[in-house]
């Protein structure tokens, strides 16, 4: 979807064969590759029909750099483990995250009204340091560089207090997925991370992006706040895959 609008994330897209095509995958474009450590940017998601067909390109050096740090997604069950088995098969680790997809089918519905003194606005390059505090995959400079990319490329919202600090937000990854929804621990409990999910909902919802994300089966706050506001959980697992070679990690 971002790629066909625009594609601010600088991807591509690759399939196995054309016209009839078993596999599609997308990465960042090779030229864009300049650090061979940031995993951030480097993302890569991948749907197929035919399971050998997709363990046949996870052999091509041309498809998947296993030199590079990289994060795969993907919500088949054989995606998960062929790319497991490929990367053992070459003496790597991947770290496995399972996500709860969900789905929102109609922009989402907030509880609450927009308490007195915030207002709604996209996110800025200043607010990125606070972003990156925050989030749990955050805290090193190549986070910082992602999410000011993210920031500035791609469309968020959050609520901002009289002095124009956010107070809650959420943003959107260059697979369309909304990323690092967070509400500073203050104000929680009062529904605000569904006026901000509303607003960037309805931007994307107009632009024909579907309104998705992916959350930890175990984080039951985030779950009943999307559950609230419209969001539906999908059949199957969101898995997003780790690769950090020891070669990349110090570039």
């Amino acid at each position: 979807m971002t790629v066909a609008r625009g594609n601010p994330a600088a991807h591509q897209v690759l399939v196995d064969s054309w016209p009839d095509f078993a596999v599609v995958l997308t990465r960042l474009r090779p030229e864009e590759q300049a650090d061979p450590g940031d995993f951030y940017a480097n993302q890569l998601a991948v749907f197929y029909r035919e399971e050998g067909a997709w363990r046949a390109l996870l052999g091509s050096s041309e498809a998947v750099d296993w030199s590079r740090a990289f994060q795969m997604q993907g919500m088949q069950d054989g995606v998960h483990e062929a790319v497991c088995q490929a990367a053992a098969a070459k003496g790597l680790r991947m770290k496995t995250f399972q996500y709860r997809a969900m789905l929102s089918p109609e922009p989402p519905r907030p509880r609450a009204q927009i308490p007195a003194g915030l207002r709604l606005a996209p996110l800025s390059p200043s607010h990125v340091p606070l972003l990156n505090a925050t989030w749990s995959f955050g805290g090193t400079g190549r986070s910082r560089r992602f999410l000011e990319g993210l920031v500035r490329a791609l469309p968020s919202a959050c609520l901002l207090d009289p002095r124009g600090r956010p107070l809650s937000w959420s943003l959107v990854d260059p697979l369309g997925c909304l990323s690092h929804g967070y509400t500073v621990p203050t104000w929680r409990g009062r529904g605000l991370s569904g006026l901000v999910l509303a607003e960037l909902g309805r931007g994307l919802h107009a632009r024909g992006f579907p309104v998705y994300c992916g959350v930890l089966p175990c984080n039951a706050p985030s779950l009943r706040a999307l559950c609230a506001t419209g969001f539906l959980p999908q059949p199957g697992t969101l898995y997003m895959l780790l690769s950090t070679p020891s070669s990349a990690r110090g570039a």
